[in-house]
């Protein structure tokens, strides 16, 4: 796909009537809204602002490139904008703002979108380019400069690969490699410009270097076992966490995405020179990064281990619900073979792999078997979800503190450290610390909370269901939908049925109520709406909340609302009926096997899904 293809004539403003950072921001995404390219101004805007808090994308040498990756874009897109007298943007070096691209990229975005919007990125390197750009007379010829940098550009970036290939071994062989990290937290600028600047002022000083990116479409050029072996010093200029662990023992200058940009040849000449600390991988390690501190709270470590469990959870979830349908309480051979393999096997894992993933966003790789271990510990004495829980944190920390007690031994011993030291004494102080002081009062915890559930009336059945509905909903797959998902699968785990059966009644009935609103009230929703509707039943039956994402961006203030009473309404309605769910995961699939009766529970769903659509066929405005 070519630059010009996202870059339109309506979307190109030659000169800007802004005076300040605020002012651009607002022409350009005026722009780029009037021009239909956006689904919601203010998010996108929100997410521009929100990216410029982490550090300005003035780049410095009379560039800004403001972006953002949200689903409040309908296709991805450029605008251009031109400033003769400059506007102050907070760039890097201190001086005035000339040249602006705003990139809006969606969420769903592909990789040929995001690699077109990296290679403009490259692109503004070249000062020549710049100029030419800022002499243009009109926008036709704008468009021309572009087409023929971008030819250029691609046809250098094939020679540069054919001579790669034909100097691989020579460049392995070297003992004078440098090597270079590049990521930003969108993917999509910076990483780039970064890589090209070191690769750029490397070739001018005639030095050997690889660079990996750590882009929107995934890890390029990855540095291999060779590579970091030969080279003489690695620059990582991040910031976000990127794969540290690779470089125990390597000398690691450690910066951020900016100085890659603008200094390059002084990241270079260090590396050459040995000018860095040798890297010993604490998995406590301090970045310069924004981003990497972003991940060390609470909730990123949590969702780590969230999101690697729900494999474990759906496959395994879905095959048990396979196993009743076939009939696991009679002798069927396939039935027992389906429940062994999802409840025995996948599901059994849920606890350690949550235990073990979150250890590691902790800790980084050593902390993955101490925390794994706790929760198998947890798994297997009655502590449960919770006990997994704790031992994930506790293992993660657990060898942060053992990393800190060896962190001075001599260099001699860097080598047995990750694989003797950091294991052993992490699984035993783990392990010891669940079986003597968490298991006993945590299993009770458990204990008492399956008491009192099993105990609650009937009223207070009807307004937990109503709150896990609603939490299914109100950020469609954040933190509180994923907060009431969690909960769910924990009283599962537990023995009692009832609150996940609430929490997927209240996940199903947000997309199959948008869909239907979308086919009864087409007077409110354009063509595009009506046709994302359609995929909404499906998503809605299938138990994928996310499906009504695209109608909640688009307009926040009456889709969440609606969404939201409607979910209530369907969790209440499903602790009303005593509607049981044994399986995490499988939407109408699972029906069948639930405990109660599924056709009540087929009705609670279906009442939740037309109270959305009637409220916000009510709050919704008929399409111009």
């Amino acid at each position: 796909m070519k630059i010009t293809e996202l870059l339109k004539k309506d979307t190109i403003i030659i000169d800007l009537k802004s005076k300040s950072k605020p002012e651009v921001i607002n022409e350009l995404v005026d722009k780029l809204y009037g021009a239909g390219r956006l689904n919601d101004k203010e998010e996108y805007k929100k997410a521009i602002i929100k990216r410029e808090e982490q550090f300005s994308t003035g780049i410095g040498d009379g560039i800004a490139i403001p972006h953002a990756k949200t689903a409040a874009v309908k296709t991805p897109a450029l605008a251009f904008g031109r400033s003769k007298e400059g506007i102050d943007y907070d760039s890097l070096d201190g001086n005035n703002a000339h040249i602006f691209f705003m990139i809006a990229a969606s969420e769903g975005a592909h990789n040929d979108h995001l690699d077109t919007l990296s290679r403009l990125s490259s692109m503004l390197i070249n000062e020549a380019f710049r100029n030419k750009l800022m002499s243009a007379a009109s926008i036709e010829e704008i468009l021309s400069l572009i087409d023929a940098e971008e030819s250029a550009y691609l046809k250098a970036q094939e020679s540069e690969e054919e001579v790669a290939q034909e100097d691989v071994q020579e460049v392995q062989e070297s003992k004078g490699l440098v090597l270079a990290v590049t990521a930003c937290p969108t993917g999509i600028a910076h990483t780039y410009m970064a890589a090209d600047a070191l690769k750029n002022k490397a070739k001018e000083m005639g030095v050997n270097i690889k660079v990996e990116t750590n882009g929107s479409t995934g890890v390029k050029n990855k540095l291999t076992e060779q590579d970091i072996e030969n080279a003489s010093a690695i620059i990582v200029a991040a910031d976000k966490q990127v794969e540290m662990a690779r470089f125990e023992g390597k000398k690691v200058i450690q910066v951020p995405v900016v100085q890659g940009i603008k200094k390059s040849e002084e990241l270079i000449t260090r590396a050459l020179n040995g000018d860095a600390p040798v890297y010993n991988h604490s998995g406590n390690d301090t970045n310069t990064s924004e981003a990497k501190n972003e991940r060390s709270g609470f909730y990123k470590h949590l969702m780590s281990g969230v999101s690697n469990m729900l494999p474990f959870v759906v496959g395994g979830g879905v095959l048990i619900a396979l196993s009743y349908l076939f009939g696991i309480n009679s002798t069927n051979p396939f039935a027992q073979l389906l429940h062994s393999i999802g409840k025995e096997n996948a599901f059994a894992l849920m606890i350690p792999v949550l235990a073990g993933f979150i250890g590691m966003s902790i800790a980084d790789r050593p902390g993955f078997a101490p925390a794994m271990v706790g929760g198998l510990i947890a798994a297997n004495n009655g502590a449960g979800f919770l006990g997994g829980l704790i031992a994930g944190f506790l293992g993660g920390y657990v060898v942060l503190l053992v990393k800190k007690a060896f962190a001075k031994l001599p260099a001699a011993f860097e080598g047995i450290k990750p694989v003797l030291l950091y294991p052993l004494l992490g699984i035993f102080l783990t392990g010891a610390i669940m079986y003597l002081i968490v298991i006993g009062p945590v299993s009770a915890l458990n204990l008492g909370l399956q008491n009192w559930l099993g105990s609650m009336g009937t009223a207070n059945k009807v307004f937990l269901g109503l709150l896990l509905g609603g939490m299914m909903t109100i950020d469609m797959g954040g933190p509180i939908n994923k907060a009431a998902f969690t909960f769910g699968i924990a009283m599962i785990d537990a023995g009692n049925f009832a609150p996940h059966a609430a929490v997927m009644a209240g996940g199903m009935s947000a997309p199959l109520g948008i869909a239907l609103a979308t086919t009864l009230f087409k007077n409110k929703f354009d063509d595009r709406a009506k046709e994302t509707g359609k995929t909404c039943y499906i998503m809605g039956l299938c138990f994928i909340t996310e499906g009504a994402i695209p109608f909640a961006a688009a307009d926040p203030g009456r889709v969440i609302p609606s969404a939201v009473i409607g979910s209530a309404v369907a969790g209440a309605l499903s602790m009303a009926f005593n509607i049981g769910l044994p399986a995490p995961h499988g939407g109408i699939f699972v029906v069948p096997i639930v405990n109660g009766n599924p056709l009540l529970y087929i009705l609670s769903i279906l009442i939740g899904a037309v109270v959305t659509a009637m409220v916000l066929g009510l709050l919704k405005k008929p399409v111009k």
